[in-house]
Protein backbone atom coordinates (compact mmCIF):
# COMPACT_ATOMS: atom_id res chain seq x y z
CA UNK A 1 0.00 0.00 0.00
CA UNK A 2 1.48 3.54 -0.64
CA UNK A 3 1.31 5.94 1.93
CA UNK A 4 -1.11 8.14 0.16
CA UNK A 5 -3.67 5.01 0.37
CA UNK A 6 -3.06 4.38 3.95
CA UNK A 7 -6.76 5.50 5.67
CA UNK A 8 -5.49 8.29 7.99
CA UNK A 9 -7.34 10.03 10.79
CA UNK A 10 -6.80 14.09 11.13
CA UNK A 11 -7.72 15.94 14.67
CA UNK A 12 -5.79 19.22 13.45
CA UNK A 13 -6.60 20.99 10.41
CA UNK A 14 -7.93 24.47 10.22
CA UNK A 15 -10.32 25.27 7.72
CA UNK A 16 -9.70 28.62 6.48
CA UNK A 17 -6.04 27.50 7.11
CA UNK A 18 -6.29 24.89 4.51
CA UNK A 19 -8.29 27.08 1.57
CA UNK A 20 -5.98 26.45 -1.04
CA UNK A 21 -4.48 29.29 -2.89
CA UNK A 22 -5.83 29.29 -6.49
CA UNK A 23 -9.35 28.98 -4.23
CA UNK A 24 -8.29 32.05 -2.33
CA UNK A 25 -7.20 33.85 -5.76
CA UNK A 26 -10.34 32.52 -7.64
CA UNK A 27 -12.68 33.99 -5.32
CA UNK A 28 -10.79 37.91 -4.66
CA UNK A 29 -11.20 38.06 -8.38
CA UNK A 30 -14.73 37.53 -8.00
CA UNK A 31 -15.37 40.05 -5.72
CA UNK A 32 -12.95 42.47 -6.82
CA UNK A 33 -10.60 42.27 -4.15
CA UNK A 34 -6.42 42.90 -4.15
CA UNK A 35 -5.01 41.07 -2.05
CA UNK A 36 -1.70 42.66 -2.32
CA UNK A 37 1.66 40.80 -0.98
CA UNK A 38 -0.03 37.25 0.11
CA UNK A 39 1.11 35.23 -2.60
CA UNK A 40 4.83 34.65 -3.49
CA UNK A 41 5.88 34.49 -7.36
CA UNK A 42 5.03 30.77 -7.86
CA UNK A 43 1.20 31.16 -6.66
CA UNK A 44 1.87 30.25 -2.96
CA UNK A 45 1.20 31.91 0.01
CA UNK A 46 3.87 34.34 1.14
CA UNK A 47 4.91 34.57 4.99
CA UNK A 48 8.23 35.78 7.05
CA UNK A 49 8.09 34.16 10.22
CA UNK A 50 5.07 33.44 12.84
CA UNK A 51 3.45 36.88 12.99
CA UNK A 52 3.39 37.40 9.37
CA UNK A 53 2.11 33.93 8.75
CA UNK A 54 -0.90 35.14 11.15
CA UNK A 55 -1.57 38.31 9.51
CA UNK A 56 -1.23 36.52 6.20
CA UNK A 57 -4.02 34.34 7.21
CA UNK A 58 -5.89 37.25 8.57
CA UNK A 59 -5.75 39.01 5.46
CA UNK A 60 -6.77 35.91 3.12
CA UNK A 61 -9.54 35.16 5.11
CA UNK A 62 -11.58 38.97 4.04
CA UNK A 63 -12.72 37.10 0.74
CA UNK A 64 -14.20 34.38 2.92
CA UNK A 65 -17.86 36.61 3.18
CA UNK A 66 -20.23 34.55 3.74
CA UNK A 67 -21.78 30.75 4.31
CA UNK A 68 -21.72 29.88 0.28
CA UNK A 69 -18.35 30.22 -0.03
CA UNK A 70 -17.67 28.45 3.11
CA UNK A 71 -20.00 25.89 1.27
CA UNK A 72 -17.27 25.58 -1.42
CA UNK A 73 -14.38 26.50 0.76
CA UNK A 74 -15.17 23.26 2.81
CA UNK A 75 -15.99 20.65 -0.35
CA UNK A 76 -12.28 21.91 -1.95
CA UNK A 77 -10.90 21.34 1.83
CA UNK A 78 -12.23 17.90 1.92
CA UNK A 79 -11.32 16.73 -1.30
CA UNK A 80 -7.90 17.55 -0.89
CA UNK A 81 -7.88 15.66 2.15
CA UNK A 82 -9.72 12.36 1.22
CA UNK A 83 -7.11 12.28 -2.40
CA UNK A 84 -4.58 11.96 0.56
CA UNK A 85 -6.47 8.84 2.63
CA UNK A 86 -8.35 11.46 5.15
CA UNK A 87 -11.39 8.93 6.50
CA UNK A 88 -12.12 10.95 8.99
CA UNK A 89 -11.06 15.03 9.36
CA UNK A 90 -12.28 17.08 12.48
CA UNK A 91 -12.12 20.86 11.21
CA UNK A 92 -11.34 24.11 13.35
CA UNK A 93 -13.62 26.45 12.66
CA UNK A 94 -13.73 30.15 13.76
CA UNK A 95 -16.48 32.17 15.11
CA UNK A 96 -14.40 34.74 14.39
CA UNK A 97 -14.49 34.28 10.54
CA UNK A 98 -17.76 33.08 10.12
CA UNK A 99 -20.17 36.02 11.45
CA UNK A 100 -17.96 37.62 13.91
CA UNK A 101 -19.53 36.34 16.96
CA UNK A 102 -22.46 37.21 16.03
CA UNK A 103 -24.82 33.96 16.75
CA UNK A 104 -27.60 33.93 13.93
CA UNK A 105 -24.69 34.31 11.57
CA UNK A 106 -22.55 31.87 12.86
CA UNK A 107 -25.61 29.47 12.68
CA UNK A 108 -25.85 30.21 8.77
CA UNK A 109 -22.26 29.38 8.07
CA UNK A 110 -22.05 26.21 10.18
CA UNK A 111 -25.24 25.30 7.98
CA UNK A 112 -23.44 25.77 5.04
CA UNK A 113 -20.30 24.03 6.56
CA UNK A 114 -22.08 21.08 7.83
CA UNK A 115 -24.40 20.46 4.62
CA UNK A 116 -20.63 21.06 2.55
CA UNK A 117 -19.25 18.25 4.90
CA UNK A 118 -22.57 15.70 4.26
CA UNK A 119 -21.98 16.19 0.61
CA UNK A 120 -18.44 15.23 0.75
CA UNK A 121 -19.02 12.26 3.04
CA UNK A 122 -21.70 11.08 0.33
CA UNK A 123 -19.16 11.71 -3.09
CA UNK A 124 -15.73 12.05 -1.20
CA UNK A 125 -16.36 9.10 1.89
CA UNK A 126 -14.45 11.40 4.42
CA UNK A 127 -16.24 12.23 7.31
CA UNK A 128 -15.64 15.73 9.23
CA UNK A 129 -17.17 17.15 12.70
CA UNK A 130 -16.73 20.87 13.47
CA UNK A 131 -14.28 22.33 16.49
CA UNK A 132 -14.92 26.02 17.32
CA UNK A 133 -12.11 27.92 17.78
CA UNK A 134 -11.28 31.11 19.81
CA UNK A 135 -8.61 32.95 18.12
CA UNK A 136 -6.41 34.12 21.24
CA UNK A 137 -5.18 37.12 19.26
CA UNK A 138 -8.03 38.85 18.51
CA UNK A 139 -8.54 38.95 22.29
CA UNK A 140 -10.41 38.08 25.59
CA UNK A 141 -13.75 39.24 24.27
CA UNK A 142 -14.01 37.35 20.98
CA UNK A 143 -12.55 34.20 22.48
CA UNK A 144 -15.85 34.55 24.70
CA UNK A 145 -18.19 35.42 21.88
CA UNK A 146 -16.95 32.57 19.72
CA UNK A 147 -17.50 30.15 23.41
CA UNK A 148 -21.35 31.61 23.53
CA UNK A 149 -22.18 31.07 19.88
CA UNK A 150 -20.31 27.01 20.09
CA UNK A 151 -22.40 26.39 23.31
CA UNK A 152 -25.55 27.45 21.50
CA UNK A 153 -24.80 25.18 18.49
CA UNK A 154 -23.06 22.22 20.09
CA UNK A 155 -24.60 19.03 18.69
CA UNK A 156 -23.92 15.96 16.84
CA UNK A 157 -21.83 17.77 13.65
CA UNK A 158 -19.97 20.74 15.85
CA UNK A 159 -18.64 18.64 19.17
CA UNK A 160 -15.09 20.33 20.54
CA UNK A 161 -14.25 24.05 21.17
CA UNK A 162 -10.30 25.20 21.03
CA UNK A 163 -8.38 28.47 21.02
CA UNK A 164 -5.79 28.90 18.42
CA UNK A 165 -3.83 32.04 17.21
CA UNK A 166 -0.65 33.79 18.85
CA UNK A 167 0.16 31.59 21.76
CA UNK A 168 1.83 33.63 23.85
CA UNK A 169 -0.62 36.06 24.14
CA UNK A 170 -1.57 36.88 27.67
CA UNK A 171 -1.72 33.32 29.53
CA UNK A 172 -4.21 30.20 29.20
CA UNK A 173 -5.93 31.29 32.86
CA UNK A 174 -7.16 34.22 30.88
CA UNK A 175 -9.64 32.36 28.70
CA UNK A 176 -10.75 30.09 30.92
CA UNK A 177 -14.28 31.53 31.26
CA UNK A 178 -14.58 30.20 27.66
CA UNK A 179 -13.56 26.87 27.82
CA UNK A 180 -15.58 26.61 31.30
CA UNK A 181 -18.48 27.96 29.38
CA UNK A 182 -18.04 25.45 26.45
CA UNK A 183 -17.78 22.52 28.60
CA UNK A 184 -20.82 23.05 30.11
CA UNK A 185 -22.23 23.03 26.90
CA UNK A 186 -21.28 19.49 26.63
CA UNK A 187 -18.26 20.51 23.92
CA UNK A 188 -15.18 18.57 24.45
CA UNK A 189 -12.12 20.52 24.45
CA UNK A 190 -8.78 21.24 23.26
CA UNK A 191 -5.99 23.60 22.77
CA UNK A 192 -3.16 24.76 21.04
CA UNK A 193 -0.31 24.79 23.25
CA UNK A 194 3.31 24.19 23.74
CA UNK A 195 4.21 24.87 20.20
CA UNK A 196 6.40 28.16 21.40
CA UNK A 197 6.66 29.25 24.89
CA UNK A 198 8.08 27.00 27.75
CA UNK A 199 6.60 23.93 29.46
CA UNK A 200 4.87 25.56 32.16
CA UNK A 201 2.63 27.33 29.20
CA UNK A 202 1.32 23.30 28.99
CA UNK A 203 0.47 23.09 32.72
CA UNK A 204 -1.65 26.08 32.86
CA UNK A 205 -3.41 25.08 29.34
CA UNK A 206 -4.24 21.63 31.03
CA UNK A 207 -5.88 23.42 33.69
CA UNK A 208 -8.93 24.31 31.43
CA UNK A 209 -9.92 20.91 31.46
CA UNK A 210 -8.61 19.85 27.96
CA UNK A 211 -8.44 16.29 26.72
CA UNK A 212 -5.96 17.04 23.90
CA UNK A 213 -3.32 19.65 22.97
CA UNK A 214 -2.47 21.41 19.57
CA UNK A 215 1.20 20.75 18.93
CA UNK A 216 2.19 20.17 22.73
CA UNK A 217 6.02 19.51 21.31
CA UNK A 218 7.91 21.54 23.84
CA UNK A 219 6.73 19.33 26.57
CA UNK A 220 9.77 17.26 25.92
CA UNK A 221 12.15 19.71 27.57
CA UNK A 222 10.47 18.74 30.87
CA UNK A 223 10.65 15.07 31.54
CA UNK A 224 7.91 14.86 34.90
CA UNK A 225 5.25 16.40 32.07
CA UNK A 226 6.27 14.06 29.18
CA UNK A 227 5.31 11.46 32.03
CA UNK A 228 2.46 13.03 32.93
CA UNK A 229 0.61 13.28 29.92
CA UNK A 230 1.19 9.81 29.22
CA UNK A 231 -0.21 8.59 32.24
CA UNK A 232 -3.01 10.72 31.75
CA UNK A 233 -3.71 10.17 28.12
CA UNK A 234 -3.58 13.49 26.73
CA UNK A 235 -2.98 12.91 22.83
CA UNK A 236 -1.17 15.36 20.84
CA UNK A 237 -2.42 16.63 17.68
CA UNK A 238 1.49 17.39 16.04
CA UNK A 239 1.67 19.06 13.07
CA UNK A 240 5.36 18.13 12.30
CA UNK A 241 5.62 20.25 9.03
CA UNK A 242 4.37 22.90 10.08
CA UNK A 243 6.39 23.13 13.10
CA UNK A 244 10.04 23.08 10.76
CA UNK A 245 8.27 25.44 8.13
CA UNK A 246 7.95 28.20 11.20
CA UNK A 247 10.93 27.30 13.01
CA UNK A 248 9.62 25.88 16.25
CA UNK A 249 11.81 22.93 15.80
CA UNK A 250 15.25 22.86 13.01
CA UNK A 251 14.67 20.46 10.89
CA UNK A 252 12.86 17.34 10.99
CA UNK A 253 16.10 15.06 12.27
CA UNK A 254 15.41 16.57 15.82
CA UNK A 255 11.64 17.01 15.85
CA UNK A 256 10.64 15.31 19.27
CA UNK A 257 7.90 13.61 18.12
CA UNK A 258 9.14 10.13 18.00
CA UNK A 259 10.71 10.66 21.77
CA UNK A 260 7.28 11.47 22.82
CA UNK A 261 5.90 7.96 21.61
CA UNK A 262 7.84 6.35 22.82
CA UNK A 263 7.38 8.13 25.86
CA UNK A 264 3.97 6.49 25.81
CA UNK A 265 2.36 10.27 25.00
CA UNK A 266 -0.74 9.26 22.25
CA UNK A 267 0.85 11.45 19.34
CA UNK A 268 -1.11 11.67 16.32
CA UNK A 269 -0.36 13.29 12.56
CA UNK A 270 -1.85 16.71 11.05
CA UNK A 271 -0.89 19.47 8.67
CA UNK A 272 -2.48 22.70 10.44
CA UNK A 273 -2.59 25.01 7.71
CA UNK A 274 -0.97 22.66 4.80
CA UNK A 275 -0.98 25.20 1.81
CA UNK A 276 0.97 27.30 4.11
CA UNK A 277 3.44 25.18 4.99
CA UNK A 278 3.38 23.34 1.59
CA UNK A 279 2.58 19.83 3.10
CA UNK A 280 0.28 17.26 2.82
CA UNK A 281 -0.67 14.54 4.75
CA UNK A 282 1.39 12.19 2.55
CA UNK A 283 4.25 14.35 2.77
CA UNK A 284 3.84 14.04 6.38
CA UNK A 285 3.68 10.64 6.16
CA UNK A 286 6.69 10.53 3.63
CA UNK A 287 8.99 12.78 5.91
CA UNK A 288 8.03 10.40 9.18
CA UNK A 289 9.25 7.96 7.24
CA UNK A 290 12.61 9.10 5.88
CA UNK A 291 13.36 11.00 9.07
CA UNK A 292 12.51 8.12 11.81
CA UNK A 293 11.65 4.66 9.36
CA UNK A 294 8.21 4.88 10.31
CA UNK A 295 6.18 2.11 8.27
CA UNK A 296 2.66 1.16 8.27
CA UNK A 297 2.48 -0.01 11.55
CA UNK A 298 3.67 3.06 13.01
CA UNK A 299 0.70 4.88 10.96
CA UNK A 300 -1.71 2.49 11.86
CA UNK A 301 -1.01 2.70 15.76
CA UNK A 302 -0.96 7.12 15.11
CA UNK A 303 -4.35 6.95 13.05
CA UNK A 304 -5.90 4.13 16.09
CA UNK A 305 -4.52 6.88 18.60
CA UNK A 306 -6.57 9.73 16.59
CA UNK A 307 -9.52 7.44 16.16
CA UNK A 308 -9.97 7.18 20.07
CA UNK A 309 -9.00 10.36 20.80
CA UNK A 310 -11.39 11.90 18.21
CA UNK A 311 -14.56 13.87 19.44
CA UNK A 312 -17.41 12.02 17.85
CA UNK A 313 -20.06 9.54 19.05
CA UNK A 314 -19.30 5.94 19.37
CA UNK A 315 -20.85 4.68 16.60
CA UNK A 316 -18.70 7.03 14.25
CA UNK A 317 -15.29 5.78 15.95
CA UNK A 318 -16.27 2.14 15.63
CA UNK A 319 -16.88 2.87 12.02
CA UNK A 320 -13.40 4.55 11.63
CA UNK A 321 -11.17 2.01 13.59
CA UNK A 322 -13.35 -0.57 11.14
CA UNK A 323 -12.02 1.38 8.49
CA UNK A 324 -8.63 1.37 9.86
CA UNK A 325 -7.99 -2.05 10.20
CA UNK A 326 -5.39 -3.74 7.75
CA UNK A 327 -6.14 -5.34 4.61
CA UNK A 328 -6.65 -9.76 4.59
Amino acid sequence: MSLRDIPKVELHLHLEGAAPPDFIRGLAAEKRIRLDGIFDADGGYEFRDFAHFLRQYDEACTVLTGPEEFYRLTRAVLAESAFHGVIYTEAFLSPDFCGGGDLSAWRDYLAAIQQAASDAERDDGIVMRGIATAVRHHGRDACRKAARVAAETAGDFLTGFGMAGAELEGRPGDFAYSFDLAKEAGLRLTAHAGEWGDPQRIRETLALGVERLGHGIRAIEDPRLVDDLADRGITLEVCPGSNVVLQAVDNWDVHPIERLRDAGVPVTISTDDPPFFHTTMTAEYENLQRTFGWQEADFRDTNIAAANAAFCDTATRDAILKRLEPAP
